[in-house]
């Protein structure tokens, strides 16, 4: 049996994004730029998706992500709420980084900034999560789709759902930086953008 198909969508932007500072699990909002990538976002599923009320719809528990899918579903002309949270989709936690941007870290912590340049995969920030970590739940999440899924989540969680769909190359995975205005379009060793 074929499995299901998954509509990935990176939050809005937020501030903490364009001023590239650890976001991870503090719950920044959506600013202006980010409503309307994910205005945009659902205009564009609408004209891909027939029939919506055969999708699940789910997305991480973060405000971002929360605003960003009632956007989505407004502009598909669905009830802007109807849809489920999954603690699980949650974003990586950056630890005792949340809050910095990657300038302050490489001035504070060169060596540290030259690992985690090296080892993005596995590099795990003081009390934070590395993309392996964040690999386990989401390979144990994705297991659970049942039916054509749209999703909205977390740059990390984007890295290792490509990592675990494409049979990616862990550096290469970690690498990808995730755009916030294209929705992915995946199965099982298949991907494309709109």
């Amino acid at each position: 049996m074929a499995r299901p198909i998954l509509y990935y969508i990176r939050h809005g932007q937020t501030d903490w994004n364009a001023e590239l500072r650890f976001q991870g699990q503090k719950d920044i909002p959506l600013n202006d730029t980010g409503r309307a990538q994910a205005q945009r976002n659902g205009e564009k599923l609408a004209s891909l998706i027939d029939a919506p009320q055969k999708f699940d719809f789910v997305a991480s528990p973060l405000g971002r992500t929360r605003e960003t899918m009632q956007i989505v579903r407004q502009a598909m002309g669905l009830d802007p709420m109807d849809y489920r949270l999954d603690e699980r989709l949650i974003e990586a936690s950056y630890g005792l980084l949340e809050g910095t941007t990657l300038a302050e870290f490489k001035a504070a912590s060169p060596e540290l900034h030259k690992l985690r340049k090296r080892e993005r995969w596995t590099f795990r920030p003081e009390e934070g999560e590395s993309h392996a970590m964040v690999h386990e739940r989401i390979a144990a999440w994705y297991e659970t789709v049942q039916q054509d899924t749209v999703v909205v989540a977390h740059g990390v969680v984007g890295r290792v759902l490509r990592y675990h769909l494409l049979g990616l190359d862990e550096a290469e995975a970690a690498e990808f930086v995730f755009p916030q205005d294209q929705i992915f379009v995946w199965r099982p060793g298949s991907e494309k953008l709109v």
